[in-house]
């Protein structure tokens, strides 16, 4: 990246960070909103799971940091679909920027939102009892994929925020996306506990193959694998195959979308 790019995208990505500045509730969905659903689920539904090999405080952790990753896919696409409506971006390409930088500012400001979620997650993670098991290095392969897979959703999100027509419809579609397959998969139960069709449905999902990744790489309790498929039955691997694909692929089909959108 030049340093012309790269400047030109900081001072986009501070403005969406003025933007939270201004209006700090902007900030729910990436902290009061994991913080409770770790508490929530931690103290409502830990004492009625069992998980064979560990705790269920210490099975949830991952299934709610991939979850909440996925979810934040609602906040690029919320944001890129109101400039896109209120006019900015026309007035944007009025300047001597890089088309390129604009998407990248958000992608930067997108990230401190991320990387502020894990941090809160694994806080409150610590908080109410989970830990990791893990060799030191298998801990920070496991930071560092979720970070990669954050990459990805944001790419995503910036992707569904040009596609769809007004902001009005990103809540929609994203929960239409997102909430079947972060719900249909281990996130909260094992698997063993789903009807025969979903655990097939679940095995080959890749939120499953994501979050079984992570707590291996955290030595934290993984459930009994029902149907062997490749993904699930080798999920580190195919984490990263699945969260390297889907960077390319987002950060392509928004590049492209971008520019057939915002070309007179």
């Amino acid at each position: 990246m030049s340093n012309t790019l790269l400047t030109e995208s900081r001072i986009f990505a501070r403005r969406n960070l003025e933007h939270i500045r201004q209006v700090p509730e902007k900030l729910t969905n990436v902290t009061i909103q994991p913080l409770m659903f770790v508490l929530l689920f931690a103290y409502v539904f830990g004492g009625a799971i069992k998980v064979g090999g560990g705790g269920y405080k210490e099975y949830l952790i991952g299934g709610i940091l991939i979850q909440t990753l996925a979810f934040a896919m609602m906040g690029p696409a919320m944001s890129i679909a109101t400039d896109l409506q209120e006019g900015v971006i026309d007035r944007f390409r009025s300047l001597p920027s890089r088309r390129s930088a604009y998407l990248l500012g958000h992608y930067m400001a997108e990230m401190l939102g991320s990387l502020l979620t894990i941090v809160i997650l694994l806080g409150t993670g610590l908080i109410v009892g989970w830990r990791t098991h893990a060799p030191f290095l298998h801990v920070v392969e496991a930071l560092l994929l979720l970070l990669v897979f954050a990459s990805a959703i944001i790419w995503i999100g910036l992707w569904m925020g040009i596609l769809v027509r007004s902001p009005d419809a990103v809540m929609g579609v994203g929960f239409v996306v997102v909430f079947p397959i972060t719900f249909i998969s281990n996130a909260f139960v094992p698997l063993e506990s789903l009807p025969n069709i979903l655990q097939w449905v679940a095995s080959v999902n890749p939120v499953s193959v994501l979050i079984a990744a992570v707590r291996t790489l955290f030595g934290n309790p993984v459930a009994p694998v029902t149907k062997h498929v490749w993904p699930i039955d080798h999920p580190v691997g195919a984490a990263w195959l699945y969260s390297v694909a889907l960077v390319v692929l987002g950060w392509v089909i928004a590049q492209r979308r971008y520019r057939a959108r915002t070309t007179d």
